[in-house]
């Protein structure tokens, strides 16, 4: 209960600022891997490493698909609570 009383509330402006910061932070990372896409194969002559690096770029493409997906859920979250606190 110590630390309850300790806790701290973020302000709506606060979360705001989170989730455009998110917004931007996925969009950039969704480019990086795009842009590392285009490079990966260049000069390489190994059938090996081109299929090694677009198995890891798959894999991190999944894995920011997955962390989007859930960001989406925790947001969709938090704007049915306003929703529900304006109607209220």
């Amino acid at each position: 209960s110590h630390t309850m009383s300790e806790y701290v509330r973020m302000t709506d402006t606060e979360r705001d600022q989170i989730d455009q910061d998110a917004q931007v932070f996925m969009r950039t990372c969704a480019d990086a891997i795009h842009q590392l896409r285009t490079e990966a194969h260049k000069g390489v002559q190994s059938a090996q490493v081109k299929e090694h690096r677009t198995a890891v770029l798959d894999f991190i493409e999944d894995y920011l698909k997955r962390v989007c997906k859930l960001y989406s859920e925790q947001r969709a979250i938090r704007l049915k609570r306003v929703i529900d606190k304006k109607r209220l």
